[in-house]
């Protein structure tokens, strides 16, 4: 049998005779607060008058332990809060609690809750919760004479099961309230009676709170012991009588809403509400009470410029000049049209008389910025001198050109993306083309030093570049000293570089050894050129296959002199800092810091291995023993193996004897000390010697028919202007700038 405890309210339905206040004036001696809680007619305590009807009866215990505490009627319902203007108040309920000891249920406890309301309804706001893990609760009540009954489930098997915060099920579960609620009885049971949660979880607990403003928050610890004496605040919703504003206001003696208060029609529920009327603030329910509000005063209105009071509502005004209603939501205060259109026209004007001026001075300032800059940059990078050294000598004018930024700016479309073609340590080249319909290749290098030696061996080796006439050397065009760094003009060459050719498997098979042979020949002559027939004995010092190109019919072309160095005559080494390429660097060079002219002689060793056996100069995919190619190749031709290591695509069936004598080269090239290898003009003569033995053995024309037969593919390549090797890590470079001048040159151009 279940032990049912009254928690909640039993309104006063007595039927003495305490008399009704219609809208007339508060006596004096009625109390206005108790504690924190402000008493409102129709609320009122003591003595009659105090209060509309029974129903707002209250009472005020100022020997409360809890000090002074207003209760409902004369129960002992704690009122925490009451609103004339929502038509609320907030009272604290009690729990409905259903405990267990050791299966059995612990009596003397609450398991459930009664309320019942005769002219009060339980607000919307609030929710019915249910705490535990074994727990179903229900809520039962009355709407108008009509029974009705709802619940929820709160389960689970562990407290970590639980999330603080939630209460969806899972130890707690919460419901609405149905509207129009007056009557309400809470039910707790248990599935298990807790058998199975008892150790944490020993009672279930439910209750009705208000929600409005989140005044409950579920916690796993009140799963433990939420508390027997604990209360919750409940929202409860009142009215005036149980007529509609219609019908009550036909009582005018005992209507409440006159003067300046109005009756609310979105009262839903039983009985009638007032309010003030806008513009007016007070109680509305006294007679007289709601009075004029002054908005001006505390900033309650939504003036522009002026806020002037009116009974019951205020004005607003604009400035002189200024039409309108004043108001931020409305038209606002406007410039009358007259002078809107006058301070148009003016400050049309003078804007337009302003963006011209500014447009003009920016316009000019940066102009000559620029024109600074760039005079700047070319005495800075030496122009004047290399005019000098031009005009000194009336050839070189005619072959060399001085380009300025305009001229380059114009061929590469403003240094467009689209233009590249190599990227590279150094720097970048672009396609250019010039207004003369000349093809070019434009190198944007990346470093240059600016002492003024430097500059001077800059200038030096750009004039002896410009004079150099070899058919097997890229020919510098021009430059441009107008940038911060110079960029260098070179002859454009089509067809991409000797190692795309001979490691690329589409390519290489159409590069037969005669045409090896021929671009070795034909490098090895440049190279000699350079060393003893230029005016100043030039060391190229980079020597490599991605720094040979080929043009349409496989003519080689030296390319690259970033890293040259001009060799006085009255010295036969130079001591500098290293520089070159992995795999071609002269040893002896890469240990004493001295170059010499065998340093490229060593370095076109490593590009005679590579004609030969179509490997890398340096791949670290291959085995310890086989990543230097130059290493590799003197080893296998120690031990007799030539003919195993010869480049597949050439597919020879034996092994001719030019091979032979090429590899005798390449061997004696290659060899640690400089002294003990040949001049390039002696490798030039001998592979001179072996070419014209092959055209002895078969016809040259042969040769080229094998070229021209291979030419639909060799016109796929794209134009390749590399500034290091790709692939495999064989690009790797030593490098410095601090003791020499480098020639902005683009690699391959």
């Amino acid at each position: 049998m279940h032990l049912q405890i009254l928690v909640a309210v039993v309104l006063i339905t007595m039927m003495a005779s305490l008399g009704k206040a219609s809208a007339h004036e508060l006596p004096q001696y009625c109390e206005t607060s108790c504690g924190n809680v402000s008493i409102t007619f129709p609320f009122g305590s003591g003595r009659p008058g105090c209060y509309h009807s029974p129903e707002f009866l209250v009472t005020c215990n100022r020997t409360h332990s809890d000090g002074p505490t207003l209760f409902y009627g004369e129960t002992n319902i704690v009122i925490k809060n009451m609103s004339i203007i929502t038509g609320e108040i907030e009272v604290m309920s009690y729990v409905a609690s259903d405990c267990y000891d050791n299966g059995s249920r612990v009596l003397n406890d609450s398991y459930d809750s009664f309320l019942k309301l005769f002219k009060f309804q339980i607000s919307t706001k609030n929710r019915f919760v249910a705490i535990g893990c074994d727990t179903y609760a229900y809520i039962q009540g009355s709407r108008k004479n009509e029974n009705f009954g709802t619940g929820c489930i709160s389960l689970c098997t562990n407290k970590n099961s639980t999330r603080d915060g939630s209460c969806s099920g899972i130890g707690c579960c919460e419901i609405k309230i149905p509207d129009g609620m007056s009557t309400v009885n809470l039910t707790l049971n248990s599935y298990n009676n807790h058998i199975y949660v008892s150790d944490f979880n020993p009672c279930s607990y439910a209750f009705v709170v208000n929600q409005e403003n989140n005044h409950f928050k579920f916690s796993s610890t009140y799963l433990r012991d939420f508390g027997k004496e604990v209360r919750m605040p409940t929202l409860l919703d009142w009215a005036i009588g149980d007529e509609t504003c219609e019908i009550a206001s036909q009582d005018t003696k005992n209507f409440l809403c006159k003067g300046n208060s109005e009756c609310i029609e979105e009262y839903a529920g039983p009985g009638y509400r007032c309010r003030c009327k806008q513009g007016y603030a007070g109680n509305p329910y006294l007679k007289d009470n709601c009075t004029n509000k002054n908005e001006c005063q505390g900033g309650n209105h939504d003036c522009v410029h002026k806020c002037v009071d009116t009974v019951g509502n205020y004005m607003c005004s604009c400035r002189r000049g200024y039409s309108g209603d004043g108001r931020k939501g409305g038209s606002g205060c406007t410039v009358k049209q007259s002078l809107v259109i006058m301070i148009a026209i003016c400050s049309l004007i003078a804007f337009i008389l302003l963006l011209i001026l500014v447009t003009w001075v920016y316009v000019g300032v940066k102009k000559r910025k620029v024109m600074m800059l760039r005079e700047k940059f070319f005495k800075q990078n030496g122009g004047i001198m290399l005019q000098q050294r031009i005009s000194k000598d009336g050839g070189s004018h005619d072959r060399f050109r001085l380009f300025t930024m305009k001229d380059l700016n114009k061929a590469t479309n403003n240094y467009d993306e689209s233009k590249i073609i190599g990227k590279g340590g150094y720097g970048t080249v672009y396609k250019g083309i010039l207004s003369d319909n000349k093809i070019v290749a434009i190198k944007k290098s990346k470093l240059l030093d600016q002492t003024k030696t430097q500059i001077e061996q800059f200038i030096n080796e750009v004039v002896i570049l410009s004079q150099i006439n070899h058919r097997n050397v890229v020919k510098l065009i021009g430059c441009c000293l107008e940038a911060e760094i110079p960029l260098l003009v070179y002859e454009f060459i089509p067809n991409g570089t000797l190692s795309d050719h001979i490691h690329e498997e589409s390519k290489s098979v159409a590069v037969t050894w005669d045409i090896r042979l021929r671009i070795a020949t034909e490098t090895a002559g440049a190279l000699s050129y350079l060393h003893y027939a230029a005016s100043v004995p030039i060391v190229h010092r980079d020597i490599k296959t991605n720094n040979i190109l080929l043009d349409d019919s496989y003519v080689a072309k030296v390319a690259d002199f970033g890293a040259s160095k001009l060799i006085p005559v009255d010295q036969i080494e130079l001591e500098t800092l290293v520089r070159g390429t992995l795999g071609y660097l002269d040893p002896e060079y890469l240990q004493t810091s001295q170059l010499t002219d065998k340093s490229d002689v060593y370095s076109f060793g490593v590009v005679l291995v590579e004609l030969i056996t179509g490997q890398k100069a340096l791949n670290f995919d291959r085995p310890e023993e086989e990543r230097s190619l130059a290493k590799y190749f003197l080893s296998s031709l120690k031990n007799g193996r030539l003919f195993q290591v010869l480049d597949q695509h050439l597919q020879l069936k034996e092994l001719p004897n030019e091979i032979i004598q090429v590899s005798r080269i390449a061997e004696r090239c290659l060899r640690v000390k400089g002294d003990e290898r040949p001049t390039m003009k002696e490798v030039a003569t001998e592979l001179e010697g072996i070419m014209a033995s092959v055209i002895q053995k078969h016809p040259w024309v042969q040769s080229i028919e094998n070229e021209e037969e291979g030419e639909h593919l060799l016109k796929q390549s794209a134009n390749y202007y590399a500034f290091t090797d790709r692939g495999s890590g064989s690009s790797s470079t030593f490098d410095s700038m601090s003791k020499q001048i480098t020639l902005p040159a683009a690699s391959g151009r």
